[in-house]
Formats: structure tokens, C-alpha cells, sequence
């Protein structure tokens, strides 16, 4: 049986795990491949694929359905990350599954906020209280602190030297 390779990310790590796994695996293999890589699963944890709205779910012997080679796993004990945007004096709120990225979260803000694609694009998201502008593939899960499920950001200019 073919094998392939799987990238595992954990709940507020920056740290990439890889994992080995069949090439049409079910869903009580995936949760051994990533025991196996050492993380822990308990009944509150969650899994997802790569952007996925939903958490992989079933019973063990149930194929793990849009698992690709090189895809990513994100690990975490939240189902959704509150996410809560400002922007000069406004604010926003959105719910995005755990692996949505950061470019995800500016795209939704500028189409809510109601920006042009000129505006939009010399704009950064840069996390609330703090100078860290996470890079726009980042997934949210790696960006929540301790144990909550929320993160916070700033929509801000994008600094640029003219001369």
C-alpha cells in the first residue's frame, strides 16, 4: 500500500511535526499517526485538514476523506477561533475553523471594512498590543495563546520607505 507523508501542527506551537501515513487513510489511523508524532489526543481535541470548515469525525474504520500528501494537520482543542479585527475605530468578529490562515482573516476584514484593493494592500494584520506581524500563511490556531480560543489583531499600514 502507498504511503504518504503529512505535516502535524499543534495548538499554539510554532513547531511542524511529519508524519507518515497510508495512502487512504481512516480515521483511527490518522488518530495513531499523530499519537505516534507524540501528541496527545483527548476527547475534547479537535482535527482538521489543511483550511477545512469542518473536523474530521467518524468512527475508526471510516476513510479520511480530501487527505493529501504533503497536507497539513492542525491539532487543537478548539472547534472554532473567534477572531476580532480593528481597524481605526471600528471592530469586527468572525468565528474561522482552526487551520484558517492569515490572509484569510485580511481578506474577510478588507471585504467587511469595505476597503479598496489599493487600501487593502497596504495593509498588514499585526497582533493586538504587539509589534508581531505574522506572516499570511500562518493558521490561526499557532497564533492563540495558552489555552483560549480567540485571537486579536490590528489592521494596520504596512510601513514603506519612498524614496
Amino acid at each position: 500500500m502507498s504511503k504518504q507523508i503529512i505535516f502535524l501542527q499543534t495548538h499554539g506551537s510554532p513547531n511542524i511535526l511529519e508524519a507518515e501515513i497510508s495512502g487512504a487513510p481512516t480515521v483511527g489511523e490518522l488518530r495513531e499517526a499523530i499519537a505516534g508524532a507524540g501528541i496527545e489526543i483527548v476527547e475534547e481535541t479537535f482535527i482538521f485538514l489543511d483550511e477545512a470548515e469542518q473536523h474530521v469525525h467518524g468512527e475508526r474504520h471510516e476513510p479520511v476523506p480530501g487527505l493529501k500528501h504533503g497536507g497539513r494537520v492542525h491539532v487543537t482543542h478548539c472547534h472554532r477561533i473567534k477572531v476580532t479585527v480593528h481597524f481605526l475605530d471600528k471592530t469586527a468578529e468572525r468565528a474561522l475553523p482552526p487551520g484558517a490562515r492569515v490572509r484569510a482573516v485580511k481578506e474577510w476584514a478588507a471585504h467587511h471594512f469595505k476597503m479598496s484593493p489599493k487600501d487593502a494592500a497596504e495593509h498588514v494584520l499585526q497582533l493586538c498590543n504587539s509589534t508581531e506581524r505574522p506572516p499570511s500563511d500562518t493558521p490561526l490556531h499557532q497564533l492563540v495563546q495558552g489555552c483560549g480560543c480567540d485571537v486579536c489583531f490590528d489592521l494596520v499600514p504596512e510601513k514603506r520607505v519612498e524614496g
